[in-house]
């Protein structure tokens, strides 16, 4: 054929036939997806400090032990309430001309997947100890510190956050305060940021794949069943999820940091009220410790939840305190909003 002999006529045909190739197998169809998806209903667009604790995350390679997907398998439901969906990515957008901030889905789990952490960990007090030191609030953790998010003042200036570290852990002179960077702020509004969003009503919700067999009663080893050993919401198990990480499985809290609750006069008050608010509508009210976030309204704990997470605190770590009813917490729970 002549055209392979015509060395301008051969490279300008393949060109065309590339750029064609291009369009129809890949820009059209992309074009197609983005103009087919939309963001979800109740979802947000980063804020200014979000947007910059993104390129944070990027710049000190979070992206390469923490993943940001819920995969449809059901060992994947402790990290969302659903298997993640195209559109819970939909609002990424580019960081600049040349910045393709893509979707931070990330590769591995050296780290918990982050997708809803946002709604797991809504305290800031806690972000902030974790970044500066794992092991304060972990002590299995293998993240490394990220001290640089941090500087080590002689007195908090106006507008600095102050971060109360456990004296055990404290590695810079006593007569010291330890504060946060912009960076650090930065980085933790953008973790704060990341929860799943509520799918519209009506729409239902994907399923998780591979789900493990309900046991509807214990059976013996003689082949009889009994009655299951408890109703309801699990306490130890909504604690474990809501409360833990801040006030540590012993109950005790960390000194100089998240209060405890063994022993706590709160958790021992006959009078519900105190501690119904507290978890509704979170606590600042001690200079010694963090401020609490509202556990149960940002986590949409039902009152039957609330009244679990309760009695598991009043009954624990040699606690021994009268028992509420879920219609006890709700008519408090009403009464707060």
């Amino acid at each position: 054929m002549e055209i392979f002999n015509n060395h301008k006529r051969l490279f300008i045909t393949f060109t065309v036939m590339f750029l064609i190739l291009t369009l129809g197998v890949a820009i059209g169809p992309a074009l197609n997806n983005q103009n087919n998806n939309e963001p979800l209903p109740n979802s947000k667009p980063l804020t200014k400090e979000e947007t910059a604790g993104k390129l944070v995350y990027i710049s000190n390679g979070c992206v390469g032990c923490h993943s940001q997907q819920v995969r449809n398998v059901e060992i994947d439901k402790v990290w969302g309430s659903r298997p993640g969906i195209a559109a819970d990515y939909a609002r990424i957008e580019r960081t600049s001309f040349l910045q393709n901030t893509a979707t931070l889905m990330g590769t591995e789990r050296t780290g918990p997947d982050l997708t809803n952490i946002g709604q797991r960990q809504s305290s800031d007090a806690w972000h902030y100890l974790h970044l500066y030191n794992p092991r304060i609030v972990i002590p299995q953790s293998i993240m490394p510190r990220y001290k640089w998010l941090f500087e080590v003042k002689d007195y908090p200036e106006e507008g600095d956050i102050k971060v109360e570290v456990p004296d055990e852990y404290k590695d810079f002179p006593k007569n010291k305060v330890l504060v946060v960077t912009k960076d650090g702020m930065d980085l933790v509004a953008y973790l704060k940021s990341l929860k799943q969003v509520k799918l519209p009503d009506g729409t239902p919700d994907p399923i998780f794949l591979y789900k493990q067999k309900q046991i509807a009663s214990n059976e013996s080893s003689n082949g009889s069943t009994e009655a299951p050993s408890q109703t309801g919401p699990d306490g130890a198990q909504l604690y474990a999820a809501n409360c833990q990480a801040c006030h540590q499985s012993n109950g005790e809290g960390l000194k100089g940091a998240f209060p405890p609750l063994k022993g706590s006069k709160i958790v021992l008050d006959d009078n519900p009220e105190i501690m119904v608010g507290i978890i509704m509508k979170g606590y600042d009210a001690r200079e010694e410790y963090g401020v609490m976030p509202a556990v149960g309204t940002n986590a949409n704990l039902t009152a039957e939840q609330v009244a679990a997470i309760m009695n598991h605190e009043k009954s624990s770590w040699g606690n021994n305190a009268r028992k509420v009813t879920a219609d006890e917490v709700k008519k408090i729970m009403d009464s707060l909003k």
